[in-house]
């Protein structure tokens, strides 16, 4: 008797359910894509965040060897920024015989944030170098 509602035909087979979960699929798409777009959007944050760090790392450094020859203070904040990342602020400054480059700069995409990448070096002035001896 085929057709009737116990009988099966051989070589089918029958999932209990197979109805209640169509779409399930969509669904969680619908959650899951938005989140590991976040995460993305996150971690390319995260490498540009670092990438400044890194820029105002290397500013900094290189101003402070700028001011420690006694280059004139326009060429030192001029050599710093060159390195420094866009927008940021350079201070150069003395205390005593050392010379101190500050470099503060916002953070790339998400400026709304009060985040800022700060880095600082401190150098000997070269007049100062060997003259307590």
């Amino acid at each position: 008797m085929r057709g009737c509602e116990g009988e099966r035909e051989p070589g089918s087979v029958r999932r209990p359910g197979w109805g209640s979960d169509r779409g399930f699929v969509t669904a969680e798409s619908a959650v899951v894509l938005p989140v590991l777009v976040m995460f993305a959007m996150a971690l390319v944050w995260g490498l540009l965040v670092m990438a400044a760090q890194i820029q105002c790392v290397d500013a900094a450094r290189t101003g402070a060897r700028a001011a420690a020859r006694q280059d004139p203070h326009d060429a030192v904040v001029e050599v710093a920024r060159e390195a420094a990342p866009r927008g940021s602020t350079i201070t150069v400054g003395r205390e005593g015989d050392q010379v101190r480059v500050v470099v503060v700069a916002k953070p790339p995409l998400l400026s709304g944030l009060p985040f800022e990448v700060r880095e600082e070096a401190v150098a000997s002035a070269e007049e100062t170098v060997g003259a307590g001896t």
